[in-house]
């Protein structure tokens, strides 16, 4: 005698149809309205019209004729404790990299980063508020640094920044004619800047 239950057969299902809108739907009708006015929106007098960016004035090619001296350079909040354990001075080492006169602008949302890490860093704080550093005002909500100084450089590109946060980089080189300044080999050191003999070929 046997036990054991007999095996179940699969059956296959034949003519599975995925469930379709039909063509009359209103949903399919709000949809294609709205890519009608898209494509009206984008078509001036039949003619397509395409959004360029408007490169700066002063950009020609990549070279920006806007930067020379004095050479103003936003510093972001870690730049200064990195600056602090290579035993650098900040001001002296800003006229070795860049070979001429140089003002140093602290904004206020890098101040408050600096303010928010606490008495660790209390000696990266004495130093930004130093007088020879120049004072920015920030009108923006919040003390992200970050985007601050990536709207100020979209905006003006009289600026060099001076960080060694890789994300900041990554997001600074994708705007043409800004150059950055960071510390390698307990140096500063510059890249994207011809001018200066020291600067790295990147």
């Amino acid at each position: 005698f046997n036990r054991t239950m007999p095996k179940q057969k699969k059956t296959r299902k034949f003519a599975a149809v995925k469930r379709m809108l039909n063509p009359k739907d209103q949903r399919l009708k709000v949809v294609q309205e709205r890519k009608a006015k898209k494509k009206k929106q984008r078509t001036h007098e039949g003619q397509l019209v395409k959004e360029v960016k408007k490169t700066p004035s002063e950009l020609f090619f990549k070279y920006n004729s806007s930067l020379g001296p004095p050479y103003h350079i936003l510093v972001d909040t870690n730049f200064i404790n990195f600056a602090i354990q290579n035993k650098l001075d900040v001001f002296t080492s800003f006229m070795d990299c860049l070979l001429a006169k140089c003002v140093p602008i602290i904004t206020d949302c890098v101040m408050a980063e600096l303010e928010k890490l606490g008495p660790k860093y209390r000696v990266a704080l004495r130093i930004a508020k130093d007088p020879r550093f120049e004072r920015l005002p920030c009108q923006h909500k919040g003390t992200y640094a970050d985007d601050c100084l990536v709207n100020r450089v979209n905006q003006h590109r009289c600026y060099i920044v001076a960080t060694c946060d890789k994300d900041l980089k990554r997001r600074i080189r994708k705007i043409p004619g800004v150059p950055i300044m960071y510390i390698s080999q307990r140096r500063f050191s510059i890249e994207r800047f011809p001018d200066v003999n020291n600067a790295p070929s990147t």
